[in-house]
């Protein structure tokens, strides 16, 4: 290919690189312009609120110790309702909100962080092997594809029930535009890369590390952990479908544009046990991801980001912990 054709090519893809992030940007600024500032500041403030108490009082670390499924349930339902329907009734004080008199709304209001809150109670312990190493391992491997399952039920017999005639909750790639997500993956890089440098963040990441303990007393090999990083993926597409394409999608015939800002206070407190800077990205990562799907009904773009973020992460905590 001569200098004139590279030339050529190259500017073809920066065009659409460009005109797919003033998509994007169109997007935000239309949310922006249309959102009632004093919605985002008090939901913001809201959030900031609930990530204080969590830092300064340890309240996850508190719930997570309790191996009580009842009690820890009860606890993740209270923190997540707090979270998720606040949010929708400060919306309701500086506007009129009728679906607050809407059956189908109040019901999802108070299942859908019931939902999660089972999610993130159960723990499961199988005995694969007599060894311990072996059988920690497999429980780690079976735990997030077990969960997806167990979420995607749920789900499912929601859309069927209150959506059956939409696509179930944004799985549908149709006339989907890649070109945003991989450009916002690439601009991720340098920022994990940084983070990687961090201690708080080296202590939480690789998840990687719960394997190398080792199997039968040895490092585990390649495939073993190529399969351990792809069950940790699966975590990301239960998230993806749970937040932006229930949480979105099937709030949006209600709520509309408004549904975003509950999600995202929501998201946020999933956060709690991260590192601080990472829960306090997520607000604002999740209000991005929000605006997108709203505006594209899909929610595969940002799964594409999600799990790239996810496994940038573990490959920065594999990195920097090594050096």
């Amino acid at each position: 290919m001569n200098n004139a054709a590279q030339e050529s090519l190259k500017t073809i893809k920066i065009f659409y690189f460009t005109s797919a992030m003033k998509k994007v940007y169109t997007y935000i600024k239309q949310y922006y312009e249309e959102l009632d500032k004093r919605i985002l500041i008090t939901v913001s403030l809201l959030t900031a609120m609930l990530v204080f108490i969590n830092y300064y009082w340890g309240l996850d670390a508190a719930i997570r110790q309790n191996n009580v499924f009842t009690i820890k349930l009860v606890c993740w339902y209270g923190v997540f309702l707090l979270a998720f329907s606040l949010p929708y009734l400060i919306t309701r004080i500086y506007k009129p909100a009728a679906y607050f008199h809407t059956a189908g709304f109040l019901s999802l209001l108070f299942i859908a962080p019931l939902f999660f809150a089972i999610k993130i109670s159960l723990s499961f312990k199988f005995n694969f092997a007599n060894d311990p190493n072996q059988n920690y391992y497999w429980n780690q491997v079976v735990y997030w594809p077990l969960l997806l399952l167990i979420i995607t039920i749920f789900l499912f017999l929601t859309w069927y029930f209150y959506d059956e005639k939409k696509t179930f909750y944004g799985f549908t790639g149709k006339h989907m535009d890649w070109k945003p997500y991989l450009l916002m993956l690439l601009m991720m890089v340098p920022l994990v890369a940084v983070a990687s440098l961090q201690e708080d963040f080296q202590l939480v990441y690789p998840k990687l590390d719960i394997v190398t303990a080792g199997i039968n007393g040895e490092r585990p090999g390649l495939w073993q952990k190529i399969l351990f990083e792809l069950s940790y993926g699966t975590d990301f597409i239960s998230i993806e479908l749970f937040f932006r394409g229930f949480l979105i999608l099937a709030f949006v015939k209600w709520a509309g544009k408004d549904a975003i800002l509950p999600m995202a206070c929501f998201y946020c407190v999933i956060h709690f046990g991260k590192p601080l800077g990472e829960c306090i990205s997520s607000y604002f990562g999740a209000i991005l991801l929000g605006i997108i799907v709203y505006n594209t009904r899909s929610v595969l773009g940002g799964l594409l980001v999600h799990l790239g973020i996810a496994w940038l992460m573990e490959l920065g905590g594999y990195i920097g912990n090594a050096f």
